[in-house]
């Protein structure tokens, strides 16, 4: 359920390329999901995790352990402990490519 919620959140402000990895299969990890997506921009990136945060406490009554880079508004963390939510700047989302890092076996 905090799953769908998550991505309910990215797409009421048009997050976009939302991809999720499961990592529940993999030895001593510290999360079930990584929730991969960007934004076209700092405003929109800030908008999404908040998006986020938003939607997952209204209906689930379920805050974030955990948030970071809102400063910077490039790649913002949300953790859930059992999700961690990867929010990005397109350009940052290719630089760093964490997709390929974690889907690798």
């Amino acid at each position: 359920m905090l799953l769908k919620k998550i991505i309910e959140g990215i797409q009421m402000v048009k997050g976009k390329n939302i991809s999720i990895i499961n990592l529940k299969n993999r030895e001593n990890f510290i999360c079930d999901y990584f929730v991969i997506c960007n934004g076209n921009s700092h405003n929109q990136v800030y908008a999404i995790s908040q998006s986020i945060e938003r939607t997952t406490i209204k209906q689930l009554q379920k805050k974030p352990w955990h948030i970071e880079g809102l400063k910077m508004r490039e790649w913002v963390l949300v953790d859930y402990i059992s999700i961690v939510v990867h929010v990005f700047q397109k350009e940052v989302r290719l630089h760093y490519d964490i997709e390929s890092l974690w889907n690798q076996n």
